[in-house]
């Protein structure tokens, strides 16, 4: 049952997706914590996959992973970046979790012989997972984004749940909706009438929004506001304007000066504790947006980019955020080109020297074979240029394999991941893989989740992190074949990071000696960057393209 006097405030989409329920979501987190209130925050994805892990990118964006190892969608590291600390398991939900649950239980007679029906056993379920989650967290607040958009099927069992939970406590329960009003090119003039009929279809499922966050390209007027109000029984000042802005980091500034967190807790009947205190937050956003910054010019060789003429930065959303919070902490602006690997490889490609006008060089995760060629030509490209380098993941492993063919002379260094009978595997299985591959278990069976790193001293990575033992994220299958260290090492590859056994090699680098800024992670170090504590690898990679560029 839900707790006596808990707070829920439901966050749903009109007329299309991504226009920005996350990052409203988020907001309103970070300023109602500001303000006093313990929050957890909930994403509720409505697929029936169990977790985000074994989803293409190039579909549904990048899977961020939780401290606990939970494969998640990219939302979660929304949440985390805006509160500034890890999520749980009881935070995220699917419709491919509840009803596994659902199913469990009616397997062993958990329901005692009845018939198990979407309502109410599955609603149920799903109100369970809910008052669940606000109570491990010790929250005063929950903030429940439920995924997609208002009328499709798949997310109607959630606003079920949600309506069902309004009628027994109503007033402990708010609606906000997120809706778009376009400008049509042709007419000029901003239309209310695409929020007007997401209202009404949410209405038919007995839900009426108690605010309407309306998103556009202009601010909304007022004239619009009160056509708004009257259309959809909403008071006027629960109409909020979201213009498009530079960064997403200014929706809370702009919502705190709209007076949206005070208005929530009215809503809510909730006191206000104080005034949020947002002086860092806003610091930080004038750094991340300022066009005056001086640049810096960084490629990204990836190869999540199969979506037409769009490119899917999505797929790496949580990288060009760590970039983002390590350039305004250096006061500088970023500006990435995508290169897709792909386009690196075969009798037309396009010439890798195109890196050379670049201050630095990411390659970050990915699966698979496609590109793969063309990242390690990137990658000796760097190396051979001292053109700062850094390598997360699948990046790393390539580095290694790089310098393996390139410096060792083993030219038929490879991973078994994708040539299984490799003269010279320098990137193998891990042991514990091996079963899982065997049986096709592959959701949620990687290294996945924090592990211990422990750096050795003298090193570029012992330098940044500033201390000896350290803890990142992991989502892998394969690692450095412990086979080939010591010939790699006598090469001058340097492992300045492990695990504390010493069996895993966490970090590959070059000296400074050798290379200005040469350097893979086994972890991803982006999904712990925040605004107001910026990784410092990443920080640390971009001081080196600064120097880069300030010599050039």
């Amino acid at each position: 049952m839900s707790k006596e006097g808990h707070k829920y405030i439901f966050v749903l989409g009109g007329v299309m997706s991504g226009v920005g329920k996350g990052v409203v979501t988020s907001s309103v987190g970070l300023l109602l914590e500001q303000k006093g209130y313990p929050v957890n925050l909930v994403k509720v994805d409505p697929y029936l996959n169990v977790d985000a892990g074994t989803m293409n990118p190039t579909e549904h964006g990048e899977v961020f992973v939780l401290r606990s190892g939970m494969e998640t969608d990219q939302d979660m590291g929304n949440y985390e970046r805006f509160l500034g600390r890890d999520l749980t398991n009881e935070d995220y939900m699917t419709s491919g979790m509840v009803y596994q649950s659902v199913i469990a239980r009616e397997r062993t007679l958990g329901y005692g012989g009845k018939c198990v029906e979407a309502i109410p056993h599955v609603r149920d379920e799903i109100l369970r997972r809910i008052e669940d989650a606000s109570s491990y967290n010790g929250s005063r607040v929950s903030v429940v984004e439920i995924g997609g958009t208002i009328g499709d099927f798949q997310n109607a069992l959630f606003i079920e749940a949600a309506r069902v939970l309004k009628m027994k406590h109503p007033e402990d329960v708010l609606f906000v909706m997120v809706s778009y009003l376009p400008t049509p090119g042709t007419l000029g003039e901003m239309k209310t009438k695409p929020t007007q009929t997401a209202v009404r279809d949410l209405n038919s499922f007995g839900v009426q929004p108690d605010f309407i966050v309306a998103r556009s390209k202009e601010p909304v007027d007022e004239k619009r506001k009160e056509k708004l109000a009257i259309s959809c029984n909403v008071p006027r000042d629960h109409i909020i304007s979201a213009p498009d802005i530079k960064s997403i980091y200014e929706a809370p500034l702009n919502f705190e000066k709209d007076k949206l967190g005070d208005r929530l807790l009215d809503a809510l009947k909730l006191p206000e504790k104080r005034r949020a205190s947002l002086a860092k937050w806003k610091k930080f956003a004038l750094a991340a947006t300022n066009a005056k910054a001086p640049e810096i010019n960084i490629a990204i060789v990836g190869k999540y980019f199969d979506t037409g003429d769009f490119v899917l930065a999505d797929a790496y959303l949580s990288v060009i955020e760590a970039i983002k919070f390590s350039a305004a902490k250096l006061n500088k602006r970023v500006n990435i080109t995508w290169f897709n690997s792909k386009n690196l490889e075969g009798s037309n490609a396009k010439t890798v020297a195109e890196l050379v006008k670049y201050q630095g060089i990411i390659v970050p995760g990915g699966f698979g074979e496609s590109g793969i060629e063309g990242k390690l030509k990137a990658i000796k490209f760097a190396r051979e240029h001292k053109i700062p380098y850094f390598g997360l993941c699948y990046g790393m492993q390539l580095m290694v394999i790089e310098y393996a063919r390139n410096v060792l002379k083993l030219k038929n260094a490879h991973t078994t991941e994708i040539q299984k009978n490799s003269e010279d595997p320098v990137v193998d299985v891990m042991l514990e893989q091996k079963k899982h591959l065997a049986d096709n278990k592959y959701g949620g069976t990687m290294r996945l989740g924090a592990y211990p790193c422990y750096l050795k001293k003298g090193t570029l990575a012992r330098a940044a992190y500033k201390r000896e033992l350290v803890e990142e994220r992991h989502r892998h299958r394969y690692e450095i074949n412990s086979k080939y260290i010591k010939q790699l090492e006598d090469a001058g590859l340097v492992f300045s990071g492990t695990s504390p056994d010493g069996i895993l090699m966490e970090i590959a680098e070059l000296s400074r000696e050798e290379h200005p800024f040469m350097l893979g992670t086994q972890f991803h170090p982006e999904f712990q960057a925040r605004p107001l504590s910026p990784h410092p690898l990443f920080t640390e990679f971009l001081r080196a393209a600064v120097s880069r560029k300030r010599k050039k």
